[in-house]
C-alpha cells in the first residue's frame, strides 16, 4: 500500500501543528524561570487534559471506559509526554540549545525507519530518504554557529536528547491504533494528556516538592495557560487529526518546520534580525519537504519523460 502525497488540508494541519508547537518556546521560556521542570510539566498536561475533557463533555463525547484504550492512553503518555519531556528537561540542563534543537530534529530520520520496519504502508523510499537528509541540513544551517556547542561533553545529555527523538517517532507509529479503535482526536488527545498527568504528578511531587516554591507572578501564569491551551490542548488535537490523515513519517516532520515558526514568530513578534542562514535553512527544508511529499519530483520526472523521443 503506498501513502498517497499530502493535499492541502494536510500540508495546514502540519503547518498549524509547527506554529503552536514553535509558540511554544515563548511560554517555555518565562515559565521555566519561576517554575521546577517537572512542575511545569505536570501545569502544562494537567490544565491541558482539565481543559479538552471539558470541553469533551459540552460536546456530548465521553471517554471510553474500556481496558485496552486506556492501556494505549498510558503507553501514548509514556512515548509523547513522559520519556521525551523528562529526557529533554534532563538534556537542556546540560548542553546549548542549539545542539538539543538539532538532536531533536532526528526525529524523522528515525521515523522513516521505525515506520519502515512496524507498518506496511510507510515503507522508506527514496524520496523519503532525500528528503528527510536535506531538512536535516536546513535545520542545522538555521541553528548555525551554536550547533556544536557542548558536542563532544556531557555525552549522556546528548543520548537522552536523541533518546526522546526516538520515542517521538515511536509514539507516531503506536498512536495510529486510535483511529482503528474508533476514538475521535478530541477524546485521544483527553485520554493522552489524563494519563500523562497521572504518571507525572508524583514525580513532580517528590522532585519538586511544589508546596515550597514561592507563588509565581501573573506573567508565568499567563505563560503556562498558553503553552497548556495552545501549545498542548489545541496542538494534540491536531496532532491526531494529522496523525490519523498523514501517518507517523509525515506528521514528524513538524520537527523541521518548528524552527522555522520559532524564527519567524521572533521576527514577526520580537523584532529580532534575520540572517542570511534563516533564509538558506528554511530553503533546504522546503526541498526537503516537497521531496517527501513527491508531487514535484514526479511531475519532473514525467516532464523529462515526455521530452525524450519516441522511437
Amino acid at each position: 500500500m503506498v501513502q498517497k502525497p499530502m493535499g492541502l488540508t494536510s500540508w495546514g494541519m502540519l503547518l498549524g501543528l509547527s506554529v503552536l508547537w514553535g509558540g511554544s518556546f515563548f511560554f517555555m521560556e518565562v515559565a521555566v524561570r519561576e517554575l521546577p521542570t517537572f512542575t511545569f510539566v505536570v501545569l502544562r498536561v494537567g490544565l491541558a487534559a482539565a481543559v479538552l475533557l471539558t470541553l469533551a463533555r459540552l460536546m456530548g463525547l465521553a471517554l471510553p471506559r474500556g481496558r485496552t484504550v486506556w492501556a494505549a492512553f498510558f503507553c501514548m503518555g509514556v512515548l509523547n509526554n513522559l520519556v521525551p519531556f523528562c529526557l529533554i528537561a534532563w538534556g537542556e540542563t546540560r548542553i546549548a540549545g542549539g545542539l538539543a534543537s538539532i538532536l531533536n530534529a532526528t526525529t524523522p530520520l528515525f521515523a522513516v525507519v521505525v515506520a519502515h520496519m512496524l507498518t506496511d504502508d510507510e515503507k522508506i523510499s527514496v524520496n523519503k530518504i532525500i528528503g528527510v537528509v536535506v531538512g536535516f541540513v536546513g535545520v542545522a544551517v538555521m541553528i548555525g554557529p551554536t550547533l556544536f556547542d557542548g558536542m563532544g561533553g556531557h555525552v549522556w545529555a546528548q543520548v537522552a536528547v536523541l533518546g526522546a527523538a526516538l520515542s517521538y517517532s515511536f509514539a507516531g507509529i503506536f498512536g495510529k491504533r486510535f483511529k482503528k479503535m474508533g476514538v475521535p482526536p478530541m477524546l485521544t488527545a483527553a485520554g493522552q494528556l489524563s494519563a500523562s498527568t497521572v504518571m507525572l504528578l508524583p514525580v513532580a511531587l517528590l522532585v519538586d516538592r511544589p508546596w515550597t516554591i514561592a507563588m509565581p507572578d501573573l506573567h508565568v501564569w499567563g505563560a503556562v495557560l498558553g503553552i497548556a491551551l495552545l501549545s498542548t490542548a489545541l496542538a494534540y488535537v491536531v496532532y491526531f487529526r494529522a496523525l490519523a490523515a498523514m501517518g507517523a513519517t509525515n506528521v514528524m516532520l513538524v520537527t523541521f518546520l518548528i524552527p522555522v515558526t520559532a524564527i519567524l514568530l521572533s521576527w514577526l513578534v520580537l523584532g529580532e534580525h534575520l540572517a542570511a542562514r534563516d533564509f538558506v535553512g528554511m530553503a533546504f527544508i522546503a526541498l526537503g519537504l516537497a521531496a517527501i511529499d513527491g508531487r514535484l519530483v514526479n511531475a519532473w520526472r514525467r516532464e523529462q519523460c515526455a521530452e525524450v523521443p519516441s522511437r
